[in-house]
């Protein structure tokens, strides 16, 4: 089993879900049909009985390696043994009715004995399907689930495991097809696996042609990151998931394990500003609908995430079957702090509605009533302690990050009234955005310490300050800010890489354990350097952060500078559009930085 290291990963998808691949050769997840359904393939976080599916040499493998075909999301898994070389090729076919995975075995060099184990297991892991041959193919059944699996080379049962064994020649090419349905619906036909590559290739290629900007040195990785952000979306809704695992862990045997097959609005935006500053417009377009229907109602409803149609209800339960990645407990489905307050969310949303305008979509007046809710929402709320976009599961505080994402929230409102003519009380708006300003001066700034404190009673850093300058609120020279940045690195970093905030025996996030080191937050203290002038040492840092990805391009939550693994779930996209915009902001192709502080 591949699941010690989770950058031995790498995705397919089809724009609907996501599929893991190891680089032996195995799917160790997938939830079908869609990011937060059940998975039928949990090995990832349990054992080989809770679901997968191996396609590997039946003898030992002298070397292995995998990679993209340029500019597409089609995985290439190369094995060397004692007497060939083969290749495996994956991949999800954009979704047009059923959700497919097709594999192909070409033979590279040599003769190659393989062997496919097929182990479906719906409802994570523990539900065992029905087999039975319909024609060539086998049907398999359990409750609303079929699957109808197709192939070039006979199949047999093997206990309940679907098996093949076959041996490719130089030149020689077999193929596997899994394609999902509805078990009340009739049986689909299996797909021609060439004439869907040939349209799977031309599908990615036509994308990454879309978004490619020269960043030089960065456009390759660049490239890779907004395809991973495209994977990552759910194309019937426009939602962008955080990652499309869940509970891989933060630390290996802890406990702080969660579901993010979820859509944050605060990660979404992230994600949509880097589409954005790429002329994806289509993309924001599909995000911003989505945003209007899941947050469409009171304003005091609104949810820090919704589910990828904007479904309200995400309860959080474990799942007692599945031992944990690396076993750690416990494996999560669904994710508590979707009823959580989180100040600094609205001003994530009010920014973004702005930066809509900035760019040039064609602005829509259901926005505008939703906007002027949250505007009115926020003035009345502000001074309110809240749970921080850390998401902490102790008592609320009153957090310096949010007070400034409140200030947001009344500095785009004034400046929609005054740069696109939009209608409201601006004055009133300039009040209000002075009292925000004053509080976080007064309260969220120490003179004693000389830089921002995480919240009004505190004496820690917290890495969300490096935010203050990208967002407008400070300039990234003014001193308070570079000495802020200054005691982030200090306090906060491990090996070149930041932590969130600080742990240990006065932790108050109420969980046990210690906070780990969240390669998004790294991105940020690299593009301050940037803003304020440290260029050289910014790339030099950069470069150190492009190393931590896998061989794939593929970037998780956070790392461990000590056992030098990822951890976290996989991949995150908070942490590839973190990658993007510094390297916009690096190379000067359209600069995020830049561009966001000068709203």
């Amino acid at each position: 089993m591949d699941n010690e290291l989770i950058e031995r990963y790498g995705i397919i998808g089809d724009l609907h879900t996501v599929a893991l691949v190891s680089r032996m050769g195995s799917i160790d997840w997938l939830c079908l049909p869609r990011f937060d359904s059940g998975a039928c393939f949990a090995s990832l976080v349990g054992t080989k009985e809770n679901g997968a599916w191996t396609l590997q040499p039946a003898d030992d493998v002298l070397d292995n390696h995998h990679s993209y075909i340029r500019e597409t999301l089609v995985l290439e898994t190369y094995f060397q043994t004692a007497t060939g070389v083969v290749k495996v090729t994956d991949f999800m076919p954009p979704r047009d009715i059923h959700p497919k995975i097709i594999r192909l075995v070409e033979g590279i060099k040599g003769t190659v004995k393989m062997k496919s184990s097929l182990v479906l297991r719906f409802d994570y892991g523990s539900s065992v399907p029905w087999v039975r041959r319909q024609h060539d193919d086998l049907l398999m059944v359990v409750g609303p689930n079929s699957v109808l699996v197709s192939s070039s080379v006979e199949m047999h049962g093997v206990g309940f495991a679907t098996e093949a064994d076959f041996t490719i020649s130089e030149g020689e090419i077999e193929s596997f097809t899994m394609v999902y349905f509805d078990s009340i619906a009739s049986s689909p036909i299996a797909p021609n696996p060439a004439t869907s590559l040939k349209k799977t290739l031309a599908y990615w290629k036509d994308f990454a042609s879309s978004c490619r900007e020269d960043f030089g040195e960065y456009t390759d990785v660049v490239t890779r990151s907004l395809i991973t952000l495209k994977a990552l979306t759910y194309a019937p809704s426009g939602g962008i998931v955080a990652a499309p695992t869940t509970s891989l862990p933060e630390a290996i045997g802890g406990v702080r394990n969660w579901d993010y097959r979820y859509c944050w609005l605060r990660d979404a935006t992230f994600t949509l500003y880097a589409m954005m500053t790429d002329g994806l417009e289509k993309e924001a377009q599909s995000w911003r609908d989505w945003l209007l229907r899941a947050a469409a109602g009171d304003p005091t409803q609104l949810q820090i995430m919704y589910g990828v149609g904007g479904e309200r209800m995400i309860p959080e339960f474990s799942i007692p079957w599945l031992r944990g990645f690396g076993d750690s407990s416990p494996v999560r489905v669904g994710n508590a702090a979707s009823n959580q307050f989180q100040l600094d969310v609205y001003g994530e949303l009010m920014d973004a509605f702005y930066q809509f305008r900035r760019v040039g979509l064609e602005p829509s007046d259901d926005s505008w009533q939703l906007e002027l809710a949250i505007i009115d929402f926020v003035a009345a709320h502000w001074m309110e302690p809240d749970e921080g976009i850390w998401e902490i599961r102790g008592p609320r505080r009153h957090f310096t990050y949010s007070k400034v994402m409140a200030w947001v929230v009344f500095d785009r409102a004034v400046k929609l009234v005054e740069r696109f003519g939009m209608e409201g009380p601006v004055e009133k708006w300039k009040v209000v955005r002075e009292e925000i300003r004053t509080s976080v001066m007064e309260h969220g700034y120490s003179e004693a310490l000389g830089h921002f404190v995480q919240d009004y009673d505190s004496t820690s850093v917290d890495a969300a300050l490096l935010l203050l300058a990208l967002v407008g609120f400070i300039d990234a020279n003014d001193p308070k800010m570079t000495r802020t940045v200054e005691a982030i690195d200090k306090k906060l970093s491990v090996a070149g890489i930041v932590r969130r905030y600080e742990t240990g025996p006065n932790n108050r996030d109420g969980l046990p354990g210690d906070e780990g080191v969240f390669l998004a937050c790294s991105f940020w203290l690299v593009d301050n350097l940037v803003l304020s002038g440290r260029s050289a040492e910014a790339k030099h840092r950069f470069g150190h952060l492009l190393s931590l990805g896998n061989e794939l391009g593929l970037f998780s939550e956070e790392y461990d500078p000590v056992t030098h693994r990822m951890l976290g779930n996989f991949p995150l996209a908070l942490t590839h559009v973190g990658l993007i915009n510094t390297a916009r902001n690096l190379s000067g192709v359209k600069s995020p930085a830049q561009h966001r502080r000068s709203s």
